[in-house]
């Protein structure tokens, strides 16, 4: 009876002993994965809505587990302050310029915290310090974005039957060209008329080359005028002395001008004459008067000339005047 409770003891105590063993083998099981026996510091994030955060979610880096979030509490009017222990390994890689973010461990995982190391020039976070927040599309933010697009998709869907319905019933300019054989056929005649301009087009262009080609033939008289500097200086000179005729011509046309101007004008004595009419009268009374006075004067001389004093005067000079034309024939 006494052996019995022995044992009865002894296996009790042994399963006793066993049940510690696991219980401490799960605590620093537990301990390890959570990181509660690793030395840490504390750092804080304010985030305006942390998309279903829980205490004891995972904090990464750079894809690396470094620390879980201790505590989370509302902070100000409306955020909410995320309380992180990072592990004291990850010190050296966290600057204070760091950011934090909220992700997904996988598509449809658990909520974590995901840190970027910041530069090199600032200096390494310290204990109590608070992040920044790096802010990023949420997977909520995505798929509403997912909604939209798809919205969008089907109404371009939606556009693009109510086209291709439009283009079967000969709507439109696009579903006429497509229904209405004659407008299809004048389209056709248009691009055909464009064929044949653009034919011609190239044939003028192809004949300009020629032309253009002929131009600067050797010894042509384009290449003359282009090339060979005695032509031009002669082709120059020539047009110098065109430019000095056609000088002389405007000045001798504005002389012209000028005298034609003063014929009706009183003050020279040919516009007298020609626009005074009491003047001309004077004249053809001093013209009759010479006349008159030649007539005379002839008269006279021919009474002279029977005059018998000077009678022997004339024959003498009758006389001289019949020799000298003997001597000079």
């Amino acid at each position: 009876m006494q052996a019995s409770d022995n044992r009865r003891k002894i296996t009790v105590g042994a399963f006793i002993l066993l049940g510690l063993a696991i219980f401490v083998i799960g605590v620093f099981t537990l301990g390890s994965q959570k990181k509660a026996f690793v030395k840490s510091f504390s750092v804080s994030v304010v985030f305006n809505d942390i998309q279903g955060l829980k205490t004891g979610n995972n904090v990464w880096f750079s894809g690396v587990k470094i620390g879980t979030i201790k505590k989370i509490q509302f902070y100000g009017t409306s955020q909410v302050q995320v309380f992180l222990n990072i592990e004291e390994e990850a010190h050296k890689y966290i600057h204070k310029n760091a950011a934090a973010s909220i992700s997904s461990d996988g598509l449809i995982g658990n909520k974590i915290i995901v840190i970027t190391g910041g530069t090199p020039k600032f200096p390494f976070v310290e204990d109590g310090d608070q992040l920044q927040v790096n802010t990023t599309l949420s997977t909520d933010d995505i798929m509403k974005t997912f909604q939209v697009n798809n919205k969008n998709l089907v109404d371009v869907t939606a556009d693009f039957k109510l086209l291709a319905r439009g283009l079967v019933e000969g709507k439109g300019t696009a579903g006429a060209l497509l229904a209405d054989e004659k407008i299809a056929n004048d389209f056709k005649a248009i691009v055909s008329n464009l064929k044949s301009t653009t034919a011609s087009a190239n044939k003028m262009a192809a004949e300009l080359d020629v032309f253009s080609k002929t131009l600067n033939t050797k010894g042509g008289l384009t290449d003359k005028l282009l090339t060979d500097t005695a032509v031009f200086a002669k082709l120059q000179a020539s047009v110098d002395e065109l430019k000095k005729t056609a000088g002389s011509a405007a000045m001798l046309t504005e002389n012209l001008n000028k005298a034609s101007s003063k014929l009706n004008q009183t003050d020279n004595a040919v516009g007298v004459l020609l626009n005074d009419q009491k003047t001309a009268e004077q004249v053809k009374m001093i013209m009759k008067n010479m006349e008159t006075s030649s007539q005379k004067l002839d008269e006279n001389l021919e009474a002279l000339q029977s005059n018998f004093l000077l009678r022997g005067f004339f024959k003498k000079k009758a006389k001289a005047e019949a020799e000298a034309a003997k001597k000079n024939p």
